[in-house]
C-alpha cells in the first residue's frame, strides 16, 4: 500500500532519514517507534510530501508519487493526523467535521466510531480535553475516506482510558481489510498491541524491525534501549 525506498531526507544541509525502507502492506498497520530525534515525525511528512526526498522514492499503490504534492497524495487516499490534537479552536466540534464534508450520514459514521464526540457537537473545539480533540482529529481526517492513515503520537498526552479508545479503534478499521495504517508511537505497548509490525529507528537509520504484539514488546525496549 504505502512503500519508502531508500529514502534520504531532511532540512537544508541537515540530513535526518538515511537510506530508509519501509513498507505497510494494504490493509495492515505497521508502528515506527524510535527516541525523540531519530527521525521518525520527518519519515511521516515525507510520506506524506511536506518534506521532499534527496534519494529514493515513494510509493502509494505500487505508484510513484515521489513528485506529488501533498494535496495530490490525498486525492490518492492518504490520510494525515499531524501531532498536536489539531483543530480549529474557535468552531465547535460539528464544525470542524463539516469542513470536511456536510453529509450528514457521512458524519454520523464517524461519529459511530468516536462516539464520545456526539455529546460535544456543539462545543467549541478549544474546549474539549487532549484526548477529545485527538479524537475530533481523528474523526476528521477519516471523513476523507482514505485508504492510507497516517498518525504521528496519537497517544501523546491524553488520558489512559482514551488511549484504549484510540487502540480500539486502529484495530477495528484495519479488521475491515480496506484501510493501512502507519503509526509513530512512543508508547511501546500501545503501538505493539494496535499494529502488525514494527520498524526501530535511531539517528535516521532502521535499526530493527519485526512483526508486533504483546510478545514484541521487549525485544523493541532492547533495540530502543529503554
Amino acid at each position: 500500500m504505502l512503500e519508502l525506498r531508500g529514502v534520504t531526507a531532511g532540512y537544508g544541509r541537515t540530513m535526518v532519514l538515511d537510506d530508509v525502507s519501509i513498507e505497510v502492506p494494504v490493509g495492515g498497520a505497521v508502528a515506527v517507534m524510535g527516541h525523540n530525534g531519530a527521525g521518525k515525525t520527518t519519515l511521516l511528512r515525507v510520506a506524506v510530501g511536506l518534506v521532499p526526498v534527496r534519494t529514493g522514492s515513494v510509493l502509494l499503490d505500487g505508484q510513484d508519487v515521489t513528485p506529488l504534492r501533498p494535496s495530490a497524495r490525498v486525492k490518492r487516499g492518504l490520510g494525515y493526523v499531524p501531532q498536536g490534537q489539531q483543530s480549529f479552536a474557535h468552531m465547535t466540534t460539528l464544525e470542524n467535521l463539516q469542513l470536511i464534508t456536510t453529509a450528514r450520514s457521512a458524519i454520523d459514521e464517524v461519529l459511530d466510531t468516536f462516539p464520545a464526540l456526539r455529546g460535544l457537537l456543539s462545543r467549541r473545539a478549544g474546549l474539549l480535553s487532549g484526548g477529545q480533540r485527538q479524537q475530533l482529529a481523528i474523526a476528521r481526517t477519516l471523513l476523507t475516506r482514505p485508504r492510507m492513515l497516517i498518525l504521528d503520537e496519537p497517544t501523546e498526552g491524553i488520558q489512559p482510558n482514551v488511549v484504549t479508545e484510540i487502540e480500539g479503534v486502529i484495530s477495528g478499521l484495519t479488521d475491515r481489510g480496506d484501510l493501512s495504517v502507519l503509526l509513530v508511537e512512543q508508547h511501546v505497548g500501545f503501538a505493539l498491541r494496535a499494529t502488525g509490525s514494527y520498524y526501530v529507528l535511531e539517528s535516521g537509520r532502521v535499526t530493527s524491525r519485526g512483526e508486533g504484539g504483546p510478545a514484541a514488546i521487549d525485544a523493541v525496549r532492547a533495540a530502543m534501549a529503554v
